[in-house]
């Protein structure tokens, strides 16, 4: 017996997210961000409907790999650069464009002997103090990176916004500042816009932008809905009930025992759980849809199961279709009630569950 649980993925809502990423682009390229896997949607499903993307973005060799040996000729940037001469070989000849963020990458362009020249993004550290050279090192860099027109037939610029889904945080403006600055005299090939930037930060923009969560129907924003901003959700997470239930007052449910029946009452079992990636500790209000209307969720989530109070469910039965997110719940109202991000549900959804391709 295969496992119930299956998400429905809407090809139609990623072409329509794009067509909004462009619409805030006014005018500059855009990179469509499609690592870990597609944020769980499959990377070459995803990349089949991105076809009109400038550019894809990955984080690993792997994934870049995966896209060309699945027939996509588009730019490939590699997020992670790369870390040694082995990976260095692997993406040589393929169009794919390593992010230079340490100055051991820059060293190891030097060393490289290959017949192969590279289009390279320049990494500056603009505030996020994660991956990005300091502005000295970065135009030691990028002199140094310049002469090396055997190996380097490109350098293009980019930074990376750490807290752009923060509408009110004078920090991305610093960071657009900084990065201009440090920039603007050296090429017009720039790129700092994530999905935050481009739908908060209009002039962060520059020649190329990098949308990835916007992409599959999710806000950036804490204080806003996909819906809001006219993104369709991509994914729904679906599963059916397989089991009814009748409690008594006073009746215990689930492991630990968490849930204290207050009265006799009626209790759905779903097949979903934690080990098809819908989160463990959601909070006591949490609600899936039922046949379309909000059912709670009580006890704990266990591996493959949920269960759900039938109060005003009179009618429900064994095979009723649930529903854990897509539209109607939106993904990031989960990812709220579970106090995490909509990246993590979606990017954890498990090999076991079944894909529907709408």
């Amino acid at each position: 017996m295969t496992r119930t649980a299956w998400v429905e993925i809407d090809r139609s809502a990623l072409r329509h997210n794009l067509a909004v990423a462009r619409r805030h682009a006014d005018g500059a390229r855009v990179i469509a961000v499609i690592k870990a896997n597609g944020y769980g949607h499959g990377l070459t499903r995803v990349a089949e409907q991105l076809r009109d993307a400038d550019a894809f973005a990955v984080a690993s060799v792997d994934e870049a790999l995966r896209l060309r040996k699945a027939g996509f000729d588009h730019p490939i940037v590699l997020f992670a650069g790369v870390l040694d001469a082995e990976e260095l070989a692997l993406i040589a000849d393929r169009d794919i464009e390593p992010v230079i963020h340490h100055r051991s990458q820059v060293e190891l362009l030097a060393r490289a002997n290959l017949s192969s020249r590279f289009r390279v993004w320049l990494k500056l550290d603009t505030g996020m103090h994660r991956l990005g050279l300091d502005e000295e090192e970065f135009i030691r860099s990028y002199n140094e990176l310049k002469k090396l027109s055997d190996v380097v037939s490109d350098i293009r610029l980019l930074s990376h916004l750490a807290n752009a889904d923060d509408r009110g945080d004078p920090l991305t403006e610093r960071q657009l500042a900084r990065f201009d600055a440090v920039t603007g005299g050296l090429c017009r090939q720039r790129s700092i816009a994530n999905s935050g930037g481009l739908m908060g930060w209009p002039e962060s923009a520059f020649e190329w932008v990098r949308p990835g969560l916007m992409l599959y129907g999710v806000s950036p924003f804490g204080d806003a809905l996909g819906a809001d901003l006219d993104l369709r959700p991509v994914m729904a997470f679906k599963t059916r009930v397989i089991s009814i239930k009748a409690l008594r007052a006073g009746d215990r449910v689930g492991y630990g025992g968490h849930f204290t029946a207050p009265a006799d009452m009626r209790m759905a079992v779903i097949a979903a759980g934690y080990g098809d990636g819908y989160p463990r500790h959601v909070d006591p209000a949490t609600e899936v849809l039922l046949n379309g209307a909000p059912a709670r969720i009580i006890g704990r989530v266990s591996m493959d199961l949920i269960c759900l109070d039938l109060s005003g469910h009179d009618d429900a039965k064994l095979g009723d279709e649930v529903t854990l997110w897509g539209p109607g719940l939106p993904v990031e109202t989960v990812a709220a009630h579970a106090g995490t991000i909509p990246y993590e549900l979606l990017c954890q959804v498990a090999e076991r569950v079944r894909v529907h391709e709408l």
